[in-house]
């Protein structure tokens, strides 16, 4: 499964709470970073005078940089998540990359990005983390470790809209407090993985308990069955 969303949405916070909640559900789930490198990268521009990545690399190289680093980061996640027989709780997906290079005006590059990403298999389920620019702009700012204009924020949730995945994302609204945020994600699995009653079978099928953040309930044990 994968969290996807504009910086300071709540992608990272979400993963790791999602993986810690799944394995101590008995669904043994592993937190994968996919990022693309930008914060680094932002890190090196400041250094060296340059006002950001894409001022240092130029548009291209930095989208070209961002790809690459981005599927080492994907293939790595899935076979070792595969191998250890686990689920992975992707922080960022391909998707992420098709939103980058649209809210960077570099669309002649999605094609051969998507060419590029084909080899990954679409995550069971999408969260995208929708947040309003200037709430991730505060949450950017305040943690104090990068920087991001409210142009390329906004631009970012216009990209994340535009994508022809967006009708099968599962939209969660990143707006409220960590908690808040876990419980509609938790919320959203419980009733997709609720055992559904066989068509015209006698009795009744026992409901899963509705859970908060902090106890989400032996309904999560269905995604066990399940892959990333």
């Amino acid at each position: 499964m994968a969290l996807v969303g504009i910086d300071g949405s709540g992608k990272t916070t979400q993963a790791h709470q999602l993986a810690a909640l799944l394995t101590a559900h008995g669904v043994p789930a592993t937190y994968w970073q996919n990022a693309g490198g930008r914060r680094w990268l932002g890190r090196i521009a400041r250094r060296v005078g340059r006002r950001d990545p894409q001022h240092l690399l130029g548009r291209t190289g930095l989208l070209f940089v961002e790809s690459v680093l981005r599927w080492l980061a994907i293939a790595r996640a899935l076979l070792r998540s595969t191998l250890r027989r686990r689920v992975a709780v992707m922080d960022r997906y391909a998707v992420c990359q098709y939103a980058s290079i649209r809210a960077h005006g570099g669309h002649r590059s999605e094609a051969l990005a998507r060419a590029f990403y084909r080899i990954f298999p679409p995550p069971d389920v999408t969260f995208l983390l929708e947040v309003d620019p200037a709430e991730a702009y505060r949450r950017i700012e305040t943690r104090g470790t990068d920087h991001e204009t409210m142009e390329f924020l906004s631009a970012s949730v216009a990209a994340y809209r535009s994508l022809p995945e967006h009708p099968s994302f599962v939209v969660i609204d990143a707006n409220g407090t960590p908690a808040e945020v876990t419980a509609a994600i938790v919320d959203h699995l419980l009733e997709r993985y609720r055992p559904r009653p066989e068509p015209g079978a006698a009795g009744t099928v026992e409901e899963v308990p509705p859970a908060g953040p902090a106890a989400p309930g032996p309904g999560l044990a269905r995604i066990a069955t399940r892959s990333a």
